[in-house]
């Protein structure tokens, strides 16, 4: 028994999730679709003059067909699809042309037109509201002249009438009084109507209906609106009643449903004697959306004035104050949160300028920076460049002084060599003098006394000295001596290692030794003879005048 009592307790929570799903499934697509409809609604609420423009250009067309007959006949026949067209969209004129027609008529004498137009009259009365005016109408006509194609359109407008006495009237007796007389007309129809006729199913739902029986009433209800089209008075009427059963079986979203469709097919066909959207209306501002119940309620309300319909009045102004009244109170306190964020937004707005004035004074100052700064890295940048240039001058001038460094230990060390070899020469020298003078060979110290081959070897090995010596420093110092003589002057070596005469002149101008004198006394040349050197080499140069002082800047 316990595990049975576990299983079933187990499927019973499985079917029971089951069904939540279902239902909320169901509310769900409920909701969409009564979201769709209502957009619908407004949609089609947008164009309520487009419909009504249609409605006149039908009605203006049949007007000007019937002002143009002047056969009475006919023109009786054209008013009365004038007043068709007219009967749910303005009151008064179609009892302007219900009148026209009773008067055309009369003129002709027909009784069959005559009570047919008091018969049309009494049914416009008593569905605008007007049940006693309706049943007065009604009783003028004589029953016994009524053909029997309008017998039953006689006992349907007595139904009606007597039946909207009853319900709006506050006297018992009367109420009892007018619900007999309903009785015994509804009957009379059912005796007299096709079970399956529109009128019958009409009467017999709203019987199911009184009598709560509402599941039977839905269906009566679903047959006649197979018969119907969307968009015209009778899919409005139809889908309204239906609309009622669900509101007494409860079903609120179907209800709304069927209000919305109700609406939309009164829009449509240009019904302005309507229930549906003033219906609507109440509920959505019981359920408290009042933005939407003020619009349907002052668009129904429009209607009603353009209708001119007594019975709708009545049901508007229960609810139109009311409406009305939640709609200012939540503008009114709109209007204070508006004003509340206005200032609050206006606040903000002061603050926004202040934080934009101090940012801006802020992006002012950050461009300042930014300019001096740019301005500092511009000079940073001219300090670096000259910075450059200076630390490429200090290099050269450190090459330079490494050079001459080089040069000066080149020198010292090849002059101490020479001076060191002239010391042991002169020794020598010297020795040969003593052997000579000790051992009295006078004759031979006298011809070496007067031999110059010393003096020339001397001299050759001086040259040789300074050639290697130069040419070691400046190696390519021929190659820059040839750029500044002329291409038939240009001077070439047999032996790369030693320097001619007009070259060792110019290598003394190098170093500095300018004076002739001293070259002369440098080189064992006459004055004369290095001045016609110095002379001639001039001559050979592209620039006579700078030649020299080029010669001092060879690198």
């Amino acid at each position: 028994m316990r595990i049975l009592f576990i299983v079933f307790k187990c499927n019973f929570f499985k079917y029971s999730i089951l069904f939540l799903v279902l239902l909320v499934s169901a509310f769900s697509y409920s909701r969409d679709k009564l979201d769709s409809l209502i957009v619908t609604l407004e949609y089609k609420m947008d164009m309520r003059h487009s419909f009504d423009t249609q409605k006149e250009d039908r009605i203006n067309f049949l007007e000007n067909e019937s002002s143009q007959t002047l056969d009475l006949e006919k023109k009786y026949l054209i008013n009365r699809k004038i007043i068709g067209e007219y009967k749910f969209y303005s009151f008064d004129k179609a009892l302007e042309y219900i009148e026209r027609n009773i008067l055309i008529a009369e003129k002709l004498e027909n009784d069959l037109y005559i009570n047919e137009s008091k018969l049309i009259l009494s049914l416009l009365l008593v569905e605008s509201g007007r049940y006693k005016e309706s049943v007065d109408a009604l009783n003028e006509i004589k029953r016994n002249s009524l053909p029997k194609s309008l017998i039953n359109d006689y006992y349907l407008a007595f139904e009606e009438g007597y039946s909207g006495l009853s319900y709006n009237t506050t006297v018992k007796r009367s109420k009892e009084f007018y619900n007999q007389l309903y009785k015994k007309y509804q009957d009379s129809l059912y005796s007299r109507l096709d079970p399956n006729s529109e009128v019958s199913l009409r009467l017999k739902e709203k019987e199911l209906r009184d009598n709560r029986m509402l599941d039977q009433a839905l269906l009566i209800n679903s047959r006649r609106l197979k018969n119907v089209d969307a968009g015209s008075r009778a899919f409005s009427l139809i889908s309204f009643e239906r609309s009622l059963l669900f509101q007494l079986k409860m079903d609120f979203v179907k209800q709304k449903e069927y209000l919305i469709l109700s609406a939309i097919s009164d829009i449509e066909a240009s019904v302005k004697d309507n229930a549906s959207t003033s219906t609507l209306a109440k509920i959505l501002f019981e359920e408290g959306d009042i933005d939407r119940a003020h619009r349907y309620i002052n668009f129904s309300f429009d209607d009603a004035i353009f209708y001119n319909s007594q019975l709708r009045f009545v049901n508007i102004a229960n609810s139109l104050p009311i409406i009305t009244k939640a709609y200012e109170e939540r503008r009114a306190g709109q209007k204070d949160k508006l004003e509340i964020l206005l200032g609050f937004i206006s606040f903000l707005a002061i603050f926004l300028v202040i934080a934009i004035f101090l940012i801006f004074k802020q992006i002012k100052k950050v461009s300042q920076a930014r300019n001096k700064l740019a301005a500092a890295n511009n000079k940073l940048s001219e300090f670096n460049i000259q910075l450059n240039n200076s630390n490429k001058d200090l290099k050269l001038i450190y090459k330079k002084l490494s050079d001459s460094d080089k040069i000066k230990e080149h020198y010292i060390g090849t002059f101490l060599n020479l001076y060191s070899e002239y010391i042991t020469k002169l020794d020598v020298y010297r020795k040969l003098v003593s052997k000579y003078v000790n051992s009295n060979q006078m004759n031979s110290l006298l011809e070496l006394s007067k031999s110059k081959r010393f003096i020339d070897d001397e001299l050759e090995i001086f040259n040789k000295n300074f050639d290697r010596s130069f040419l070691h420093i400046y190696p390519d110092f021929v190659k820059s001596v040839n750029l500044l003589l002329k291409a038939e002057y240009q001077i070439e070596l047999s032996d790369p290692s030693k320097l001619n005469t007009e070259l060792r002149i110019i290598a003394l101008i190098k170093l500095g030794i300018t004076s002739s004198s001293r070259i002369s006394k440098i080189l064992r040349y006459s004055v004369n003879t290095i001045y016609n050197y110095r002379a001639g080499i001039r001559n050979t140069a592209i620039d006579k005048l700078t030649f020299e002082d080029m010669i001092k800047n060879i690198q």
